[in-house]
């Protein structure tokens, strides 16, 4: 397990980062957790929809505190 904190990230490279973190540094089934900053809530919702739509699994989302965001997620395995 890994924790990830991409607060430093603007939302257009958010994402980017956080696919790029699943598909080349974390092992098949490693359970991953990202931090990172929400405003609008718009990135909860866009960081899930790309982590699902490269086929890993949302385990957990939680708001760490009053800026930050949390997302779990398990990487699939080949």
């Amino acid at each position: 397990m890994e924790r990830y904190d991409l607060r430093k990230y603007k939302e257009d490279q958010l994402f980017e980062r956080m696919t790029e973190i699943m598909n080349k540094e974390a092992k098949e089934g490693e359970i991953i957790i990202f931090m990172f900053e929400v405003g609008d809530f718009s990135p909860v919702t866009k960081s899930m929809e790309v982590m699902k739509s490269e086929g890993h699994e949302i385990i957990n989302s939680v708001k760490f505190n009053e800026v930050d965001w949390t997302l779990v997620v398990k990487r699939k395995a080949s």
